[in-house]
């Protein structure tokens, strides 16, 4: 059994109309809800054993923020395959770099990781930003994990719901 936390990176800055889609920060909120989100996972004790991100800014400052307010100390890998990855890309993401661990979180954009929910639980959640999912997967490795794996959704936190 292995349990993929998918986080939708933390709300970003539209302030600056000439900057990249991939360079947009994180705004006041998202810098706000990254370290509450952080610290859920050490009150529920999901510290995952890798974070995977997609290598835009507010992606990149989320899972940063994430990490520091959690205590968590391993790697953070960074891959430009799931900037606006579409399901079959996030999959092909943790067979090619989850490795052995048990609990892995990606971090991510939607409308894709919200697809990528759907498919592996058959539920259609909404994940506004800093939205994390956990989800429970049936598979012994992560090379097994495919769009047919049907995972369940064992819990949803959205910012806006949590005290604080």
């Amino acid at each position: 059994m292995k349990t993929l936390l998918i986080l939708r990176h933390a709300k970003s800055n539209w302030n600056h109309p000439g900057l990249a889609d991939h360079d947009r920060p994180l705004n006041k909120r998202g810098k706000r809800d990254a370290p509450k989100m952080g610290q859920l996972l050490l009150d529920e004790s999901l510290l995952p054993d890798l974070i995977i991100s997609s290598t835009a800014k507010r992606a990149r400052e989320t899972a940063g923020r994430i990490a520091k307010a959690s205590g968590y100390e391993g790697p953070v890998v960074e891959t430009r395959d799931l900037y606006h990855a579409f399901p079959e890309e996030h999959l092909s993401v943790l067979k090619n770099h989850a490795g052995k661990n048990e609990r892995v979180m990606i971090v991510a954009h939607n409308p894709g990781l919200e697809e990528l929910l759907q498919a592996l639980t058959g539920q259609a959640e909404r994940l506004p930003t800093a939205a994390l999912a956990q989800v429970t997967l049936p598979i012994d490795h992560w090379p097994d994990l495919t769009l047919e794996t049907k995972g369940t959704l064992v819990n949803l936190w959205r910012p806006k719901e949590l005290a604080g």
